[in-house]
């Protein structure tokens, strides 16, 4: 992630602006101290991103799930044919 010093950040704020407004946000600092962090409104939070694995526990599935309704399936080819 980008730092820009205040001085900078007050040049370039359009540019910037628009940047975080495309998902890449960015810090202020004053005197190399790290003030303020800039991102999109729509931009979620780190803790609200959606990870593989969340419902891990929560869930099962049957060991035939792969043959389930099978005999269903093949009578629809079958009776297509």
């Amino acid at each position: 992630m980008q730092t820009y010093n205040i001085h900078d950040a007050k040049t370039q704020l359009s540019r910037l602006v628009e940047q975080a407004a495309k998902g890449e946000p960015f810090v202020i600092a004053k005197a190399g101290k790290p003030m303020v962090k800039v991102m999109a409104l729509n931009a979620p939070e780190p803790s609200q991103i959606k990870r593989f694995g969340f419902m891990a526990g929560q869930i099962h599935v049957p060991d035939d799930f792969d043959r389930m309704g099978e005999e269903e399936i093949v009578q629809l080819f079958e009776d297509g044919a």
